[in-house]
């Protein structure tokens, strides 16, 4: 369902931010939700934010998980988080890598991040103005591609805490986790 032209999202990367960071997550019971994640992602809810997951998943490249796997494992943080009183609205993954072991995944994308593919696609598929919105995460990917979008970018302390060395990239902000990045959220809001 389309949303007015003005709306606003929340883009949250997955692994470190939203669950627990194992380094190539394989399999529904390795899925851990952080600390107060729910939390963050329920206030967003209650802000009025669309929260959408962008995430790089190169486990399918790999051939470790098969799409159906991983839409299975994303089926299980859906209903973790749910409940919990907190709610997705969608879900974008980018499944290709440059050294894939799969052939058919084994690209150079614009989808996987730092790329904005498909945070332009949800920013489409919303109505999503970028001015209006945050990316938050735990890896200077996240922030570079917040950044490459338009968007207020938020590093979280959880996960890699952006210590990855990928990318020399500085997030607008640093919080603790997501339930802090929801009240830094309110608290812009109110400034206004």
């Amino acid at each position: 369902m389309p949303s007015a032209p003005d709306a606003r999202a929340v883009f949250l990367d997955r692994d470190g931010t939203i669950i627990r960071e194992v380094n190539h997550l394989r399999d529904r019971r390795q899925l851990r939700l952080l600390p107060r994640a729910a939390d963050g992602i329920r206030a967003f809810n209650r802000l009025g934010y669309r929260v959408i997951v962008i995430t790089n998943q190169p486990v399918v490249a790999r051939g470790w998980v098969s799409e159906v796997q991983l839409q299975s494992i994303h089926r299980t943080l859906l209903e973790r988080l749910a409940r919990r009183g907190a709610r997705l609205d969608a879900i974008y993954y980018c499944p290709h890598h440059p050294d894939a072991n799969l052939a058919r995944y084994r690209v150079r994308c614009r989808c996987r991040k730092p790329g904005t593919a498909l945070i332009r696609r949800a920013m489409r598929r919303f109505g999503i103005r970028s001015e209006r919105s945050f990316m938050v995460g735990d890896g200077t990917r996240d922030m570079l591609a917040g950044r490459r979008a338009g968007l207020t970018t938020v590093l979280v302390g959880t996960g890699y805490a952006g210590r990855d060395g990928s990318y020399e990239v500085r997030s607008d902000y640093g919080v603790r986790d997501l339930r802090e990045a929801a009240r830094l959220v309110r608290r812009l809001e109110r400034q206004g």
